[in-house]
Order: C-alpha cells, then sequence, then structure tokens
C-alpha cells in the first residue's frame, strides 16, 4: 500500500466514525467552481526549473467551507513542484476544484470517496484536500496508484492529503512520487525524499528514481513528454 505517517491514537474513533459514514445516504455532490490555472498565473508560488524534459498537469480538488483554504492549497503544490523539479519536471498546470459535498465526503474513506471521484471524473493525477481519514489503518496522507487500485479503480492516480499531515508540500511531493512512480516502495538513504518520514531535511531524489518518475508517468499518461 502507498501511504505517509500513521496516527494510531485515532484508530477507535474513525472506526466509530466509519460506521457511521457508510450508513449514511448518498448526497448530492455540486462543482461549485473550476478554476485553471497556467505557469504564469502559479509563479507567486512556483518558479520552473530552467530545464524541463516532462511537464505535469494536476487536477486539485477541496471542498467550501472545509479544513483547507485556496492559497495553502497553491502553497503547498508549489512547493511540492519546486521539489519534482529536479527530475527535469515542470508544473504547467493545475484545475482549481471547489466542492460543494456533505461532511462524509471530506474524509477519505474507500466507499464514500469512490463515489465522489466517480462524481467529479477529474482529470489525473488527482490531489485531494480533506479534513482527515478514516481508512484503517490511519494515514496522514495516501498514495492510490495503478498498482493498488484494482478493487477501485476510480481513486487511480490519486493523492489524499489531510489537515493533520507535517510539512504539507514535502507530503505532497512524496505521495505523487509514489503515484507516478507507480510504487508504494520507500528507501532508506539519508536526505531522500521516499523515506518514510516527511521532514524538511528529506527532499532529495536520485537519478534512478526520478528516470523511473518520468519513464512510469509518461507511460501511464500523467506527464506528458517536452518536444524540443
Amino acid at each position: 500500500m502507498m501511504h505517509c505517517l500513521r496516527f494510531p491514537a485515532r484508530t477507535l474513533l474513525l472506526a466509530v466514525l466509519s460506521g457511521l459514514a457508510q450508513a449514511q445516504p448518498a448526497a448530492e455532490i455540486k462543482v461549485m467552481e473550476r478554476q485553471t490555472l497556467n505557469a504564469g498565473d502559479l509563479r507567486a508560488h512556483y518558479e520552473p526549473p530552467a530545464a524541463s524534459t516532462h511537464e505535469l498537469k494536476l487536477t486539485l480538488v477541496y471542498f467550501s467551507w472545509g479544513s483547507w483554504q485556496r492559497d495553502e492549497i497553491l502553497k503547498a503544490t508549489g512547493a511540492m513542484a519546486g521539489l519534482l523539479g529536479q527530475c527535469g519536471v515542470r508544473l504547467a498546470q493545475v484545475e482549481l476544484v471547489r466542492v460543494d459535498a456533505p461532511q462524509q465526503y471530506h474524509y477519505f474513506h474507500t466507499p464514500v470517496s469512490r463515489q465522489l471521484a466517480r462524481v467529479l471524473q477529474p482529470g489525473t493525477p488527482t490531489v485531494y484536500f480533506v479534513t482527515d481519514t478514516r481508512q484503517q489503518p490511519a494515514f496522514d496522507a495516501e498514495a492510490v496508484g495503478r498498482g493498488n487500485s484494482r478493487t477501485r479503480p476510480e481513486l487511480a492516480d490519486s493523492v489524499w492529503v489531510t489537515r493533520v499531515t507535517p510539512e504539507f508540500g514535502i507530503a505532497l511531493a512524496h505521495e505523487l512520487v509514489h503515484v507516478l512512480m507507480d510504487s508504494g516502495g520507500h528507501v532508506e538513504e539519508p536526505g531522500n525524499l521516499m523515506r518514510e518520514d516527511t521532514t524538511p531535511g528529506n527532499t532529495r531524489l536520485s537519478a534512478a528514481q526520478c528516470a523511473r518518475l518520468r519513464d512510469v508517468g509518461a507511460r501511464n499518461g500523467l506527464l506528458r513528454t517536452i518536444s524540443e
């Protein structure tokens, strides 16, 4: 499974909430706003690398009256994109999708999150900014790639970031690399972004990691090769 940090103390409460969520009837989900931002629009939060071989387009989903604000989402996304720049990947465009939905959808939980994704049918990769998780075990951020989405295909190529995630930008980069590589593997190399711990000191990617990220991401249609 692709995932990051776990908070075991939440397990009992989340188990109760999970049962309540399953008991909720399906409710209406409304897209209230879609906004497309190109590279120039993102310069307040992100400076593209001088040389790039691939470009990334992202869909960012958040909730009206949710726990995330637009500006902090863009700040985290800019920090993430800066880290991917070391692999020659530039962020070309983001689509911000603001959704009105009942509270149960503000939590990552496979049954209701699949329904959310079915309604939205977002472009991929997609990042969902949620309040918390009702998955067991409870991770503060989780990536769903091709390899761990066979029983939940609607969630393929998505990242779910909760409000308790530390170091938002670094954690988002870590999870997005899982998706682009289609791998849940971690490494022990000091300072590497793909160590299990998300900390300010873990930001580097090796040449081999970058090569896999570009190759698999392009093959799966998540990155576009830039023509010379």
